[in-house]
């Protein structure tokens, strides 16, 4: 279920999201909803050069494999 959020803007900031809305042909809480998102999900997630780097390094992936080994095997805590 939707929900509906108050949120305050400056002028100089709701002018900015206002003209990229309409830009784009779209409401600006559409506009709001959909950046915000994308900042959550970017500080989420690997992407396809850090996941490159995170595979070629051999003792990170292997710290990891072992991280996973122990978690499933209910070893440790996790802080």
């Amino acid at each position: 279920m939707a929900k509906t959020v108050t949120l305050r803007l400056n002028e100089k900031t709701y002018q900015q999201f206002r003209a990229i809305a309409e830009r784009e042909n779209r409401p600006l809480s559409n506009f709001i909803e959909t950046a915000v998102k994308r900042f959550v999900e970017s500080g989420q997630y690997a992407d396809e050069f850090e996941m490159k780097e995170i595979r070629a390094n051999a003792p990170l992936t292997q710290s990891i494999k072992r991280g996973v080994m122990d978690a499933k095997a209910g070893r440790g805590r996790f802080i």
